[in-house]
Protein backbone atom coordinates (compact mmCIF):
# COMPACT_ATOMS: atom_id res chain seq x y z
CA UNK A 1 0.00 0.00 0.00
CA UNK A 2 1.15 3.62 -1.07
CA UNK A 3 0.06 6.72 0.48
CA UNK A 4 0.85 10.24 -0.47
CA UNK A 5 -1.16 13.62 1.83
CA UNK A 6 -2.62 11.87 4.03
CA UNK A 7 -4.50 9.28 1.88
CA UNK A 8 -3.69 5.89 -0.11
CA UNK A 9 -3.15 5.87 -3.64
CA UNK A 10 -2.03 2.45 -4.49
CA UNK A 11 -2.76 -1.14 -3.28
CA UNK A 12 -1.73 -3.94 -4.85
CA UNK A 13 -1.41 -7.94 -3.87
CA UNK A 14 0.64 -9.81 -5.57
CA UNK A 15 0.62 -13.82 -6.17
CA UNK A 16 3.23 -15.36 -7.77
CA UNK A 17 4.78 -18.24 -8.62
CA UNK A 18 8.21 -17.87 -10.90
CA UNK A 19 10.76 -20.63 -11.54
CA UNK A 20 13.80 -20.34 -12.66
CA UNK A 21 16.14 -23.09 -13.95
CA UNK A 22 20.01 -23.27 -14.32
CA UNK A 23 21.33 -26.18 -16.68
CA UNK A 24 25.55 -26.49 -16.28
CA UNK A 25 27.30 -27.33 -19.77
CA UNK A 26 31.81 -27.56 -20.14
CA UNK A 27 31.94 -25.07 -16.39
CA UNK A 28 29.33 -22.74 -17.41
CA UNK A 29 25.41 -21.73 -16.49
CA UNK A 30 22.57 -20.82 -18.78
CA UNK A 31 19.79 -19.47 -16.96
CA UNK A 32 16.14 -19.20 -18.01
CA UNK A 33 12.82 -18.08 -16.14
CA UNK A 34 9.18 -18.31 -16.52
CA UNK A 35 5.58 -17.94 -14.20
CA UNK A 36 4.03 -20.80 -16.21
CA UNK A 37 4.61 -23.69 -14.68
CA UNK A 38 2.02 -25.74 -17.03
CA UNK A 39 4.71 -28.81 -18.46
CA UNK A 40 5.08 -27.64 -22.03
CA UNK A 41 5.87 -24.13 -20.85
CA UNK A 42 8.71 -25.68 -18.18
CA UNK A 43 10.18 -27.79 -21.12
CA UNK A 44 10.28 -24.35 -23.43
CA UNK A 45 12.09 -22.80 -20.50
CA UNK A 46 14.53 -25.62 -20.06
CA UNK A 47 15.28 -25.46 -23.73
CA UNK A 48 16.19 -22.14 -23.24
CA UNK A 49 18.15 -22.48 -20.04
CA UNK A 50 20.72 -25.31 -21.68
CA UNK A 51 20.90 -23.40 -25.45
CA UNK A 52 22.03 -20.54 -23.19
CA UNK A 53 24.63 -23.11 -21.80
CA UNK A 54 25.84 -24.68 -24.83
CA UNK A 55 26.40 -21.28 -26.76
CA UNK A 56 28.75 -19.99 -23.63
CA UNK A 57 30.39 -23.30 -24.15
CA UNK A 58 31.26 -22.60 -27.36
CA UNK A 59 33.60 -20.65 -25.95
CA UNK A 60 35.81 -23.24 -24.15
CA UNK A 61 35.52 -24.73 -20.97
CA UNK A 62 34.19 -22.70 -17.97
CA UNK A 63 35.60 -22.37 -14.26
CA UNK A 64 31.99 -23.44 -12.51
CA UNK A 65 31.88 -26.63 -10.41
CA UNK A 66 28.50 -28.36 -10.72
CA UNK A 67 25.66 -27.35 -8.02
CA UNK A 68 25.71 -29.23 -5.14
CA UNK A 69 22.62 -31.41 -3.82
CA UNK A 70 21.18 -29.03 -1.21
CA UNK A 71 21.31 -30.00 1.90
CA UNK A 72 18.54 -28.05 3.72
CA UNK A 73 18.16 -24.80 5.15
CA UNK A 74 19.35 -23.52 8.85
CA UNK A 75 16.74 -23.22 11.13
CA UNK A 76 15.52 -20.03 11.41
CA UNK A 77 12.67 -17.94 12.93
CA UNK A 78 11.99 -15.86 9.58
CA UNK A 79 8.13 -16.75 9.67
CA UNK A 80 5.51 -15.43 11.36
CA UNK A 81 2.09 -17.26 10.88
CA UNK A 82 -0.29 -14.25 11.65
CA UNK A 83 1.67 -12.40 8.97
CA UNK A 84 1.28 -15.10 6.34
CA UNK A 85 -2.57 -13.93 6.65
CA UNK A 86 -2.09 -11.01 4.43
CA UNK A 87 -4.63 -9.28 5.98
CA UNK A 88 -5.51 -6.20 3.76
CA UNK A 89 -7.04 -4.35 7.10
CA UNK A 90 -4.19 -4.52 8.90
CA UNK A 91 -2.38 -2.25 6.93
CA UNK A 92 -5.23 0.00 6.61
CA UNK A 93 -5.53 0.21 10.18
CA UNK A 94 -1.80 1.31 9.84
CA UNK A 95 -2.26 3.98 7.19
CA UNK A 96 -5.10 5.77 9.34
CA UNK A 97 -2.80 5.72 12.20
CA UNK A 98 -0.13 7.59 10.44
CA UNK A 99 -2.46 9.95 8.67
CA UNK A 100 -3.91 11.15 12.48
CA UNK A 101 -0.53 11.25 13.51
CA UNK A 102 0.45 13.25 11.01
CA UNK A 103 -2.94 15.40 10.97
CA UNK A 104 -2.19 16.24 14.76
CA UNK A 105 1.24 17.69 13.44
CA UNK A 106 -0.40 19.63 11.10
CA UNK A 107 1.85 17.40 8.38
CA UNK A 108 1.79 15.27 5.66
CA UNK A 109 2.21 11.79 5.82
CA UNK A 110 4.08 9.62 2.64
CA UNK A 111 5.22 6.23 2.24
CA UNK A 112 4.61 2.58 1.80
CA UNK A 113 3.68 -0.23 3.63
CA UNK A 114 4.29 -3.89 2.48
CA UNK A 115 4.43 -7.13 3.58
CA UNK A 116 5.24 -10.79 2.22
CA UNK A 117 4.61 -14.65 2.40
CA UNK A 118 7.37 -16.66 0.65
CA UNK A 119 8.04 -20.21 -0.10
CA UNK A 120 11.38 -21.05 -1.71
CA UNK A 121 12.82 -24.14 -3.19
CA UNK A 122 15.58 -25.30 -4.55
CA UNK A 123 16.23 -28.69 -6.35
CA UNK A 124 19.35 -30.26 -7.55
CA UNK A 125 20.52 -33.84 -8.01
CA UNK A 126 17.14 -35.32 -6.81
CA UNK A 127 17.22 -33.40 -3.24
CA UNK A 128 15.21 -30.26 -2.25
CA UNK A 129 15.83 -27.34 0.23
CA UNK A 130 12.31 -25.85 1.21
CA UNK A 131 11.84 -22.51 2.99
CA UNK A 132 9.32 -19.88 4.34
CA UNK A 133 9.74 -16.67 5.43
CA UNK A 134 7.76 -13.47 6.20
CA UNK A 135 8.82 -10.03 6.00
CA UNK A 136 7.00 -6.42 6.69
CA UNK A 137 8.15 -2.67 6.10
CA UNK A 138 6.98 0.91 6.77
CA UNK A 139 8.05 3.52 5.98
CA UNK A 140 6.81 7.34 6.55
CA UNK A 141 7.92 10.68 5.42
CA UNK A 142 6.59 13.90 7.01
CA UNK A 143 6.52 16.95 5.00
CA UNK A 144 4.88 20.73 5.57
CA UNK A 145 2.24 20.64 2.82
CA UNK A 146 1.63 23.63 0.14
CA UNK A 147 -0.32 26.27 1.38
CA UNK A 148 -0.89 24.85 5.03
CA UNK A 149 -0.04 27.77 6.68
CA UNK A 150 -3.29 28.35 8.62
CA UNK A 151 -3.81 24.60 9.14
CA UNK A 152 -0.56 24.42 10.93
CA UNK A 153 -1.49 27.60 13.01
CA UNK A 154 -4.59 25.91 14.15
CA UNK A 155 -2.21 23.31 15.06
CA UNK A 156 0.21 24.58 16.88
CA UNK A 157 -2.49 26.81 18.60
CA UNK A 158 -4.23 23.65 19.93
CA UNK A 159 -0.58 22.45 20.87
CA UNK A 160 0.12 25.40 23.09
CA UNK A 161 -2.88 25.31 25.14
CA UNK A 162 -1.97 21.96 26.23
CA UNK A 163 0.55 22.99 28.43
CA UNK A 164 4.45 23.61 28.46
CA UNK A 165 4.99 20.28 26.26
CA UNK A 166 2.42 21.57 23.93
CA UNK A 167 4.14 24.83 23.89
CA UNK A 168 7.48 23.16 23.01
CA UNK A 169 5.31 21.06 20.18
CA UNK A 170 3.55 24.26 19.20
CA UNK A 171 7.15 26.01 18.44
CA UNK A 172 8.14 22.95 16.33
CA UNK A 173 4.97 23.27 14.40
CA UNK A 174 5.01 26.80 13.99
CA UNK A 175 8.64 26.63 12.47
CA UNK A 176 8.50 23.27 10.46
CA UNK A 177 8.32 24.68 6.86
CA UNK A 178 9.32 23.22 4.24
CA UNK A 179 11.09 20.29 5.70
CA UNK A 180 11.00 16.65 6.08
CA UNK A 181 11.15 13.86 8.77
CA UNK A 182 11.68 10.13 8.41
CA UNK A 183 11.20 7.03 10.02
CA UNK A 184 10.93 3.62 8.81
CA UNK A 185 10.42 -0.19 10.62
CA UNK A 186 11.61 -3.74 9.14
CA UNK A 187 10.33 -6.78 10.89
CA UNK A 188 9.71 -10.68 10.13
CA UNK A 189 6.30 -10.04 12.16
CA UNK A 190 3.80 -7.34 10.56
CA UNK A 191 3.12 -6.91 14.58
CA UNK A 192 6.10 -5.17 15.25
CA UNK A 193 5.00 -2.45 12.76
CA UNK A 194 3.20 0.62 14.08
CA UNK A 195 1.90 3.21 11.71
CA UNK A 196 1.66 6.38 15.04
CA UNK A 197 4.71 6.01 16.11
CA UNK A 198 6.37 6.22 12.27
CA UNK A 199 4.63 9.23 11.94
CA UNK A 200 5.24 10.80 15.04
CA UNK A 201 8.97 10.53 15.14
CA UNK A 202 8.71 11.25 11.24
CA UNK A 203 6.55 14.49 12.41
CA UNK A 204 8.93 15.45 15.27
CA UNK A 205 11.72 15.43 12.85
CA UNK A 206 10.19 17.43 10.37
CA UNK A 207 8.52 20.10 12.66
CA UNK A 208 12.07 20.90 14.72
CA UNK A 209 12.31 24.91 15.67
CA UNK A 210 14.58 26.83 14.42
CA UNK A 211 15.36 27.92 10.96
CA UNK A 212 17.83 25.32 9.37
CA UNK A 213 21.41 26.27 9.44
CA UNK A 214 24.30 25.94 6.86
CA UNK A 215 27.70 24.19 7.25
CA UNK A 216 30.92 25.26 5.40
CA UNK A 217 32.09 21.94 3.98
CA UNK A 218 34.67 19.86 6.29
CA UNK A 219 35.28 17.45 8.60
CA UNK A 220 32.70 17.17 11.25
CA UNK A 221 31.82 14.64 14.07
CA UNK A 222 28.59 13.05 13.38
CA UNK A 223 25.96 10.79 14.90
CA UNK A 224 25.03 8.33 12.45
CA UNK A 225 20.97 6.99 13.32
CA UNK A 226 20.72 3.08 12.62
CA UNK A 227 18.82 4.08 8.80
CA UNK A 228 22.34 5.91 7.68
CA UNK A 229 24.65 2.94 9.16
CA UNK A 230 22.85 0.31 7.62
CA UNK A 231 23.32 1.99 4.11
CA UNK A 232 26.88 2.40 4.64
CA UNK A 233 27.02 -1.23 5.83
CA UNK A 234 25.42 -2.65 2.57
CA UNK A 235 27.62 -0.73 0.37
CA UNK A 236 30.43 -2.05 2.42
CA UNK A 237 29.50 -5.28 1.78
CA UNK A 238 29.43 -5.01 -2.26
CA UNK A 239 32.83 -3.12 -2.27
CA UNK A 240 34.71 -5.41 0.51
CA UNK A 241 32.97 -8.81 1.34
CA UNK A 242 32.38 -9.62 -2.35
CA UNK A 243 34.44 -12.74 -3.02
CA UNK A 244 33.72 -12.32 -6.71
CA UNK A 245 35.75 -8.56 -6.64
CA UNK A 246 38.18 -10.28 -4.32
CA UNK A 247 39.00 -12.85 -6.34
CA UNK A 248 39.68 -10.99 -9.27
CA UNK A 249 41.69 -7.91 -7.11
CA UNK A 250 39.33 -5.19 -7.22
CA UNK A 251 37.66 -5.83 -3.99
CA UNK A 252 38.50 -3.25 -0.97
CA UNK A 253 40.13 -6.43 1.45
CA UNK A 254 42.73 -7.44 -1.63
CA UNK A 255 45.77 -8.33 0.83
CA UNK A 256 44.28 -6.75 4.07
CA UNK A 257 42.08 -9.69 5.78
CA UNK A 258 43.95 -10.55 8.41
CA UNK A 259 44.64 -6.47 9.41
CA UNK A 260 43.13 -4.08 11.55
CA UNK A 261 40.87 -2.00 9.39
CA UNK A 262 38.55 -0.34 11.83
CA UNK A 263 37.87 0.44 14.87
CA UNK A 264 38.46 -2.35 18.07
CA UNK A 265 34.88 -1.06 18.45
CA UNK A 266 33.62 -2.87 15.25
CA UNK A 267 31.84 -6.27 15.76
CA UNK A 268 30.46 -7.34 12.05
CA UNK A 269 28.95 -10.48 10.76
CA UNK A 270 26.47 -12.07 8.24
CA UNK A 271 24.33 -13.90 10.41
CA UNK A 272 21.36 -15.43 8.80
CA UNK A 273 19.42 -16.82 12.01
CA UNK A 274 19.67 -14.07 13.95
CA UNK A 275 16.55 -13.01 15.48
CA UNK A 276 17.02 -9.18 14.68
CA UNK A 277 17.07 -9.71 11.20
CA UNK A 278 15.39 -11.25 8.07
CA UNK A 279 16.57 -14.94 8.18
CA UNK A 280 16.96 -17.32 5.23
CA UNK A 281 17.77 -20.51 5.04
CA UNK A 282 20.05 -20.98 2.32
CA UNK A 283 21.48 -19.33 -0.75
CA UNK A 284 20.00 -19.30 -4.47
CA UNK A 285 22.64 -22.12 -4.70
CA UNK A 286 20.73 -24.25 -2.12
CA UNK A 287 23.90 -24.19 0.03
CA UNK A 288 23.11 -24.00 3.75
CA UNK A 289 23.63 -20.42 5.56
CA UNK A 290 25.91 -20.21 8.75
CA UNK A 291 27.15 -17.05 10.66
CA UNK A 292 30.28 -15.66 9.08
CA UNK A 293 32.08 -13.18 10.87
CA UNK A 294 33.59 -10.39 8.31
CA UNK A 295 35.10 -8.01 10.47
CA UNK A 296 36.14 -9.15 14.77
CA UNK A 297 37.49 -6.37 17.10
CA UNK A 298 38.28 -3.91 13.95
CA UNK A 299 40.18 -6.72 11.98
CA UNK A 300 39.22 -8.09 8.67
CA UNK A 301 38.23 -11.36 8.71
CA UNK A 302 36.41 -13.10 5.86
CA UNK A 303 34.79 -12.23 2.34
CA UNK A 304 31.65 -14.22 0.90
CA UNK A 305 31.72 -16.42 -1.39
CA UNK A 306 28.86 -18.29 -3.83
CA UNK A 307 29.99 -21.07 -5.86
CA UNK A 308 31.95 -19.17 -8.86
CA UNK A 309 33.94 -16.59 -6.50
CA UNK A 310 34.89 -19.65 -4.51
CA UNK A 311 36.49 -21.95 -7.08
CA UNK A 312 38.15 -18.92 -8.57
CA UNK A 313 39.35 -18.06 -5.30
CA UNK A 314 40.36 -21.72 -4.54
CA UNK A 315 38.05 -21.48 -1.28
CA UNK A 316 34.62 -23.02 -0.42
CA UNK A 317 31.11 -21.28 -0.63
CA UNK A 318 29.85 -19.37 2.33
CA UNK A 319 26.78 -19.40 1.09
CA UNK A 320 26.12 -16.20 -0.36
CA UNK A 321 25.07 -17.02 -4.46
CA UNK A 322 22.37 -14.48 -5.20
CA UNK A 323 21.64 -16.48 -8.29
CA UNK A 324 21.54 -20.00 -9.25
CA UNK A 325 25.30 -19.96 -11.23
CA UNK A 326 26.58 -16.47 -9.36
CA UNK A 327 24.78 -13.00 -9.71
CA UNK A 328 26.93 -11.29 -12.47
CA UNK A 329 28.25 -8.60 -9.73
CA UNK A 330 29.36 -11.60 -7.23
CA UNK A 331 28.01 -12.79 -3.66
CA UNK A 332 26.84 -10.47 -1.11
CA UNK A 333 26.28 -11.01 2.14
CA UNK A 334 22.04 -10.26 3.06
CA UNK A 335 21.88 -10.39 6.83
CA UNK A 336 24.86 -8.44 8.33
CA UNK A 337 24.37 -7.47 11.77
CA UNK A 338 26.70 -5.04 13.50
CA UNK A 339 27.05 -5.39 17.78
CA UNK A 340 26.17 -2.30 19.86
CA UNK A 341 28.24 -0.49 22.09
CA UNK A 342 28.01 1.20 25.18
CA UNK A 343 25.34 4.04 24.22
CA UNK A 344 21.71 3.78 26.03
CA UNK A 345 20.68 6.15 23.44
CA UNK A 346 21.96 8.43 20.46
CA UNK A 347 21.20 11.63 23.15
CA UNK A 348 24.54 9.86 24.62
CA UNK A 349 26.34 9.93 21.25
CA UNK A 350 25.76 13.50 20.89
CA UNK A 351 26.94 14.39 24.42
CA UNK A 352 30.98 14.74 23.62
CA UNK A 353 30.00 16.70 20.53
CA UNK A 354 30.65 20.43 20.56
CA UNK A 355 29.74 21.28 17.24
CA UNK A 356 28.85 18.40 14.53
CA UNK A 357 26.25 16.94 12.60
CA UNK A 358 23.30 14.29 13.24
CA UNK A 359 22.41 12.44 10.48
CA UNK A 360 18.83 10.47 10.23
CA UNK A 361 19.69 8.86 6.92
CA UNK A 362 21.36 8.83 3.68
CA UNK A 363 20.31 9.04 -0.04
CA UNK A 364 21.65 8.99 -3.56
CA UNK A 365 24.41 6.81 -2.24
CA UNK A 366 27.33 5.68 -4.89
CA UNK A 367 30.21 4.13 -4.67
CA UNK A 368 33.13 6.05 -6.39
CA UNK A 369 36.66 4.17 -6.01
CA UNK A 370 35.26 1.09 -4.76
CA UNK A 371 38.73 -0.42 -3.60
CA UNK A 372 38.95 2.58 -1.29
CA UNK A 373 35.15 2.39 -0.21
CA UNK A 374 34.85 6.06 -1.21
CA UNK A 375 31.26 6.93 -1.25
CA UNK A 376 29.61 9.75 -2.07
CA UNK A 377 25.63 10.56 -0.48
CA UNK A 378 23.82 12.97 0.42
CA UNK A 379 21.51 13.53 4.36
CA UNK A 380 17.73 13.25 3.71
CA UNK A 381 14.55 14.24 5.90
CA UNK A 382 16.36 14.83 9.47
CA UNK A 383 19.95 16.10 9.33
CA UNK A 384 20.37 18.23 12.64
CA UNK A 385 23.20 20.64 14.28
CA UNK A 386 24.83 19.19 17.47
CA UNK A 387 26.03 21.82 19.67
CA UNK A 388 27.33 21.52 23.05
CA UNK A 389 26.25 17.89 22.93
CA UNK A 390 22.68 18.56 22.19
CA UNK A 391 20.73 18.59 19.00
CA UNK A 392 19.43 22.10 18.64
CA UNK A 393 18.45 22.89 15.62
CA UNK A 394 18.09 21.36 12.15
CA UNK A 395 20.55 21.60 9.14
CA UNK A 396 20.24 21.94 5.52
CA UNK A 397 21.06 18.80 3.74
CA UNK A 398 25.02 17.88 2.84
CA UNK A 399 26.65 15.51 0.78
CA UNK A 400 29.01 13.71 2.19
CA UNK A 401 32.60 12.30 0.40
CA UNK A 402 34.70 9.92 2.35
CA UNK A 403 35.45 6.13 2.62
CA UNK A 404 33.48 3.92 4.41
CA UNK A 405 36.31 2.13 5.90
CA UNK A 406 38.01 5.05 7.40
CA UNK A 407 34.76 6.53 8.88
CA UNK A 408 34.11 2.49 10.76
CA UNK A 409 38.30 3.21 12.01
CA UNK A 410 37.07 6.30 13.48
CA UNK A 411 34.08 5.01 15.28
CA UNK A 412 34.07 5.94 18.46
CA UNK A 413 30.55 4.76 20.18
CA UNK A 414 27.83 2.79 19.18
CA UNK A 415 23.76 2.34 20.87
CA UNK A 416 23.59 -0.37 22.78
CA UNK A 417 20.49 -1.90 20.70
CA UNK A 418 20.70 -2.60 17.15
CA UNK A 419 17.66 -1.59 14.58
CA UNK A 420 16.69 -3.76 11.32
CA UNK A 421 16.75 -1.07 8.69
CA UNK A 422 15.88 -1.88 5.19
CA UNK A 423 15.56 -0.13 1.87
CA UNK A 424 12.34 -1.74 1.50
CA UNK A 425 11.72 -0.28 -1.99
CA UNK A 426 10.68 -3.66 -4.28
CA UNK A 427 10.79 -3.78 -7.51
CA UNK A 428 10.92 -6.76 -9.92
CA UNK A 429 11.12 -9.82 -8.02
CA UNK A 430 10.78 -9.07 -4.43
CA UNK A 431 13.84 -10.10 -2.04
CA UNK A 432 13.71 -8.74 1.33
CA UNK A 433 16.83 -7.75 3.13
CA UNK A 434 18.06 -6.03 5.76
CA UNK A 435 21.25 -4.62 8.09
CA UNK A 436 20.76 -5.20 12.28
CA UNK A 437 22.70 -2.15 13.45
CA UNK A 438 22.90 0.18 16.14
CA UNK A 439 23.45 4.04 15.64
CA UNK A 440 27.21 5.51 15.73
CA UNK A 441 28.96 8.43 16.71
CA UNK A 442 32.41 9.09 13.87
CA UNK A 443 35.06 11.16 15.03
CA UNK A 444 35.39 12.76 11.80
CA UNK A 445 33.58 12.78 9.01
CA UNK A 446 34.69 14.66 5.25
CA UNK A 447 31.35 16.83 4.00
CA UNK A 448 31.87 18.57 0.56
CA UNK A 449 29.37 20.71 0.15
CA UNK A 450 25.27 21.16 0.26
CA UNK A 451 23.18 18.77 -1.41
CA UNK A 452 21.62 19.44 -4.64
Amino acid sequence: MRFAANRPTQSTAIDDVTVELAVVREGHVGRAMTNAVDDDSLSACARRAAAAAEAAAASGDGAFPGFPAPTGPAAHQGHDPATAELDPETGGEALAAAFEAARDAGLEAHGIWTIAEQERAVASHGAVALDHTTDAFMKVICVTPEGAGSERSAAAKASAERGAAGRAEAARLAAGGGRSGYASDTAVSVGRIDGRSLAERAAWKASAAGDPAELEPGEYPVVFEAHAVGWLLDLLAGTAFNGLAHAEGRGALVGRVGDQIASPAIHLSDSPSYVGTLPRGFDDEGVRKAPLPLIQDGVAHRVVHDLRSAKLAGAETTGHALAPGGAPYGPHPTNLVLAGGGAKYEDELCAPIERGIYVTRLWYANVVRPRETLITAVTRDGTFLIENGRVTRPLRDLRLTDTVLGMLSRAQDLTRTQKLTSDGEFYGRRFASGVACPAMRVGSVRFTGAAG
